[in-house]
């Protein structure tokens, strides 16, 4: 029997799918479907509101409307059915495709040529979803992982990525110049505080404004109270790793931004 109380109310014209809320309400009451943040079922959402505070969009507000009452004991068994499909080996989560979580397992094919008898590079992606804004920080991957955190323009840039680079990583990619640097340090710290990571590569650009990568790194470990070892790699736009010299001269350059 419906009643009048207090339940989340999600604008869709605000939202841009980004997933946090989804992470954030431990009813799993939210979902990803067709793009744009749900609540799939009114039973399942308490109305309390915690999912709000993680909405880069402000998408999210409380009101008061007639709902069926919240279900503790469906929500309970609704968790259930969604641990059950989180621990499917292939394929995780559900809406958005987009943000599903998949466990990719690259398998060797030494057999495989292209029609010139060249090798074809096979593909070292072992994540899924790869942005950081889409990847919950739960996800069962990130577990006892080591990071390759990549700033978007490095993967055009350098042609042996996955042999060099993502090879037994977990890709996290984003850019720094003109993504939510705000969201991405708490997403960071998140994932960061609550996973045991073992390491933390960042791969970047040579312009200065991508050298924020390292800074939202840096200040998300402060964040988690962490202090997971961090390395650099920085690429040349001709699609060369830097050497030490051009790091030298890179730092030197300062604050201005040459993208």
């Amino acid at each position: 029997m419906k009643t009048i109380r207090k339940i989340i109310e999600i604008n869709e014209d605000k939202c841009d799918g980004c997933g946090n809320c989804v992470v954030s309400c431990a009813e799993g009451a939210i979902q990803i479907i067709n793009g744009k943040a749900k609540v799939i079922k009114d039973m399942f959402c308490d109305g309390l509101g915690a999912c709000m505070g993680s909405c880069p969009q402000d998408a999210l507000k409380i009101i008061e409307r007639e709902a069926d009452p919240f279900d503790e004991e469906a929500v309970h068994k609704h968790l259930e059915d969604m641990k059950k499909k989180s621990e499917h080996p292939k394929h995780t989560g559900c809406g958005c495709p987009s943000s599903s979580i998949m466990t990719l397992k690259p398998m060797a094919k030494p057999e495989a040529a292209s029609n010139h008898g060249t090798a074809i590079a096979e593909s070292q992606l072992a994540n899924w979803p790869l942005k950081i804004r889409l990847v919950p920080p739960n996800a069962p991957y990130l577990k006892n992982a080591e990071l390759l955190i990549l700033a978007d323009c490095s993967a055009a840039a350098y042609a042996n990525l996955h042999r060099d680079f993502i090879k037994d990583k977990i890709v996290l990619m984003g850019c720094p110049k003109f993504d939510d640097s705000k969201m991405h340090v708490e997403k960071l710290a998140q994932i960061f505080a609550g996973n045991g990571i073992k390491s933390i590569t960042i791969a970047r650009m040579e312009v200065p404004c991508c050298a924020g990568m390292v800074v939202l790194v840096s200040e998300a470990q402060k964040m988690a109270k962490t202090s997971i070892p961090v390395s650099e790699e920085i690429i040349t736009r001709n699609g060369d790793r830097a050497k030490a010299e051009t790091m030298q001269k890179i730092m030197s350059h300062g604050c201005g931004c040459s993208g």
